[in-house]
C-alpha cells in the first residue's frame, strides 16, 4: 500500500511502514462513540487485517483523550441517509425495548470487539487521557495496551443501573478482587496503577507515547507474521478455557437484564435520564478535563 493517509471520519487511516495507525477522531467529543464511528473503526481494522502489507495495528484517540467511551448524548440507534446501516444478525432498527438493544448492542459492541481481538495480527492500544466505560472494550479488544503518564481508566455504569459494559473482560484484565472495586465505586484509575494491576503492557510520558508505542509496533513486525498469528491465538484461547468467552457471555445478558429492568422503572435503558448526570458520573471527582 505505502505510506498514505485517508481521511476516513470520524476515524482515521494511515500507514506509515508496515504500521497501520487507527485513531478516533472526535476530539470534540472526547471521541465518544456513535453508531457512524463504531461502523468506521470496523472498516479501519477490517482494512488492516486485510492488507499484508501492515503488519501491526496501532488504536488511539485525537486529541487530548482515548475515548469517553459510547455517546450518551445521543441516541446511538437511529440513522440518516448519510451512511450505510449495517448488521449481521439482526435488523435491530424495527424492533422495541429490550430486542431493540440487545441486538443493537450484540452487534455494534460485543459483535465487533470479539472480531477484533480475534483478527490474526497483533494490535495495540496506545491510550492518551480518559478511557471510560465503552472505551475500554475497544482497548480490551487489542492485545497489547500502552498508556501514558496522564491517562486513566473507568467504569462508572453500575451509577446507570447497569452492572459494567458490554464487553465484559474486567476480571481477566485486573482480576477478580480489584474487577468488584473497580465497578462498584466506578473511581478513576491513573496509569500508574493501572499498570501495577496489569491492566496494561506499559506507561510512558506523555510526550514519548506515540514514538514508544511505535517503536513497539516496528519490532513486533519484524517477527514472522504466521508466528505472532499462531502466538495470538494461542494466548486468546488460553483465556477462553480460563472462561473469558463463558463470562462475556453471561454478563452481557445481565447487561440485557439491567437494560429491561430500567426501561421498566424509568422508562429509560440507563437509570440516569439527565445527559449531563450521565457524564458527571463518567468523571467521578470531577469532570474530566
Amino acid at each position: 500500500m505505502g505510506d498514505e493517509t485517508v481521511n476516513a471520519d470520524p476515524v482515521l487511516y494511515e500507514q506509515r511502514g508496515t504500521t497501520a495507525l487507527i485513531t478516533l477522531n472526535r476530539p470534540d467529543a472526547r471521541n465518544a462513540q456513535n453508531t457512524r464511528m463504531t461502523i468506521a473503526l470496523d472498516d479501519a481494522f477490517m482494512r488492516f487485517a486485510q492488507d499484508d502489507s501492515a503488519r501491526v495495528a496501532i488504536l488511539t484517540g485525537a486529541g487530548k483523550h482515548f475515548s469517553a467511551g459510547h455517546d450518551i448524548g445521543t441516541d446511538e440507534m437511529d440513522y440518516d441517509d448519510e451512511f450505510e446501516r449495517r448488521g449481521v444478525w439482526w435488523n435491530h432498527t424495527d424492533k422495541e425495548v429490550a430486542e431493540r438493544w440487545m441486538s443493537y448492542e450484540e452487534e455494534y459492541y460485543l459483535g465487533m470487539c470479539r472480531r477484533w481481538r480475534e483478527i490474526p495480527k497483533p494490535t495495540i492500544a496506545m491510550v492518551n487521557g480518559a478511557c471510560i466505560a465503552g472505551a475500554l472494550i475497544l482497548a480490551w479488544s487489542c492485545d497489547l495496551i500502552v498508556a501514558s503518564d496522564d491517562a486513566f481508566f473507568s467504569d462508572p455504569v453500575v451509577q446507570m443501573g447497569v452492572p459494567g459494559i458490554e464487553f465484559f473482560a474486567h476480571p481477566w484484565e485486573m482480576g477478580s478482587r480489584f474487577a468488584k472495586e473497580f465497578l462498584f465505586l466506578g473511581e478513576r484509575v491513573p496509569a500508574a496503577r493501572a499498570y501495577e494491576l496489569g491492566m496494561v503492557n506499559r506507561v510512558v510520558p506523555r510526550a514519548e507515547l506515540e514514538s514508544a508505542t511505535f517503536d513497539i509496533a516496528e519490532r513486533i513486525a519484524r517477527m514472522p507474521a504466521f508466528g505472532l498469528a499462531l502466538a495470538k491465538q494461542a494466548v486468546n484461547q488460553a483465556d477462553d478455557a480460563k472462561g473469558l468467552r463463558t463470562g462475556v457471555d453471561g454478563a452481557f445478558a445481565l447487561h440485557q437484564l439491567a437494560h429491561a429492568h430500567n426501561y421498566a422503572v424509568s422508562g429509560s435503558p440507563m437509570l440516569m435520564q439527565s445527559v449531563e448526570s450521565m457524564r458527571d458520573a463518567a468523571a467521578p471527582g470531577g469532570r474530566h478535563p
